[in-house]
């Protein structure tokens, strides 16, 4: 017993003499550096104090977590588009995001899309065939609005045809860039005022709606966002 207590004194002892070695040696790093600190003061304050402010800043910057906030107002296929992948993208990323959907983008927020595309003052949308060889699917067919207007049901043909592009390139529907927007954290806000104004009903809409608010409700979300789009 005396000789397992002396074996454990010495042990103690030995803990205590590295201890105190390694707080003496850290003690003379910390001296060491408020001397260099003081001696770059010295020569240069300005230049020291800048790169003091810019490494603050810099882990200043990456503590905070980047947010988006997009503004929806458009109701059709092409333009569901652009909202949605932004968002899931960012929220991707690890950022906050915020959409707020008014007036036509409210109806991306249904239960039921009814989407459809028209060229009709569009003249940047390639009007491409989704079927045949390739060199006839790459023919851009130029279709003169005027033309266009007069044809009936060409609306609806060409909603077909752009849903048979995207199936065809893999390219992910509305309803599932959407559910994956809401899986990644989107929140998906809609505009009280324009249901009341085209007289909807808030069972139309998909239970993962996160809030029902006014303009002057999402714009202080708007202005404290890092990014703000408006779609």
């Amino acid at each position: 017993m005396k000789y397992r207590n002396s074996i454990a004194l010495k042990l103690v002892t030995y803990i205590l003499i590295y201890e105190s070695r390694i707080m003496s040696e850290s003690t003379i790093a910390e001296v060491h550096d408020e001397t260099l600190m003081s001696t770059s003061i010295q020569k240069n304050p300005d230049a020291w104090f800048e790169q003091k402010f810019k490494e603050h800043m810099q882990k200043h910057k990456q503590s905070i977590t980047p947010s988006l906030s997009i503004v929806v107002t458009k109701g059709s296929l092409d333009w569901a588009y652009p909202p949605f992948i932004l968002a899931s993208s960012a929220a991707a990323l690890g950022w906050d995001v915020d959409l707020f959907f008014t007036f036509y983008g409210l109806s991306l927020l249904k239960n039921d899309l009814d989407l459809s595309i028209t060229p009709m003052g569009n003249t940047a949308m390639p009007m491409k065939m989704p079927f045949g060889p390739n060199w006839f699917q790459n023919i851009n067919w130029n279709i003169p609005n005027a033309l266009s207007t007069n044809i009936p049901g060409f609306d609806k043909m060409a909603t077909s045809l752009m849903q048979k592009t995207i199936s065809n390139n893999g390219i992910a529907s509305i309803e599932e860039l959407r559910e994956l927007s809401i899986e990644a954290g989107v929140k998906m806000i809609a505009c009280q005022m324009t249901v009341e104004l085209f007289g909807w009903d808030r069972a139309d809409f998909i239970s993962e709606v996160d809030d029902w608010v006014g303009a002057a409700s999402f714009l202080p979300t708007a202005k404290d966002s890092d990014v703000t789009l408006f779609i």
